[in-house]
């Protein structure tokens, strides 16, 4: 006799196919953006005053700006930037804020209440407030732009750093590294932040969507990056002009990969987030 195997089936572990199609789009971009030098038709600054504002064509794909320079030429070179800067703002905050969160929630009493007052302080201030003041005191610039906004978003990484961490250090191993004479800031660079790492992990990919857009505002703004760079969010505020001229492009080009981009993020965010967090359990 036959026996059916009556083993349920883990739906939950398939992925979906919107996270699918987002995670293979977020390849497609970072394969371009690491190929753009060979791929790009043209250099990302050549100026072709005769192809100004010039629609798709054979010659130009997505049209030009009012330069002539070439949307797709400078959307493939600007992709690079635009995704290796969240990266590094993301690598800031970590650094500043699983620290400090560690920090609160192992030595609790005076600590946790210095860095919680200190949290709810940058709380007050809008997070692009604060990049903005940093920026008009240091200047204007990428490098600024990253370091500023990687400050705005500690206090978030630190909140939600120490809520896992106050729930990490009540676990038994905690006690018997302890009870060994191991030190706590043994115990938690080698046991403790290495338990966290999963979930935060999940966390900063959730975020990356809003530091890219975040970013890429500064650069529209003038703050951020600045010309002739081929940042994304730049590229938008040099083609708002045109969009007076009746040429969309300019503008909609990077727009449109910018939108992408951070949808697409957010999507395989909260996938790898929730899946991230279920193994850390």
């Amino acid at each position: 006799m036959t026996t059916l195997s009556l083993t349920p089936v883990r739906t939950s572990d398939r992925r979906p196919l919107g996270v699918t199609v987002a995670a293979a789009l977020l390849a497609l971009v970072v394969l371009t953006a690491l190929l753009a030098p060979w791929i790009a038709p043209y250099a990302p600054d050549a100026i072709d005053l005769s192809a100004s504002l010039a629609g798709t064509s054979g010659d130009h794909l997505l049209g030009t700006d009012s330069s002539g320079q070439d949307l797709l030429s400078r959307v493939l070179h600007g992709a690079r930037g635009s995704l290796v800067a969240p990266v590094l703002l993301l690598a800031v905050a970590a650094l500043l804020g699983v620290t400090l969160g560690v920090l609160a929630a192992w030595r609790g009493g005076w600590t946790d209440a210095l860095v919680s007052r200190l949290t709810d302080v940058m709380y007050a201030f809008p997070g692009l407030l604060f990049t903005v003041l940093i920026i008009a005191v240091f200047g204007t610039g990428t490098t600024t732009s990253v370091l500023a906004l990687g400050l705005a978003y500690t206090p978030t990484v630190a909140k939600y750093t120490r809520s896992l961490a106050l729930a990490e250090a009540r676990k038994p191993y905690v006690d018997a590294y302890r009870v060994q004479g191991m030190g706590g800031a043994r115990i938690c660079a080698r046991h403790l932040v290495p338990n966290l790492a999963r979930a935060v992990v999940g966390y900063l990919v959730v975020l990356f969507g809003e530091a890219l857009m975040s970013l890429a505002t500064l650069s529209y703004l003038g703050f951020g990056a600045q010309p002739p760079s081929s940042d994304w969010g730049l590229m938008v505020q040099e083609g708002q002009a045109a969009v007076v001229q009746g040429a969309l492009l300019p503008a909609l080009v990077p727009g449109t990969a910018i939108a992408l981009v951070v949808v697409s993020f957010n999507v395989v965010g909260v996938w790898a987030a929730d899946r991230l967090g279920r193994q850390a359990l």
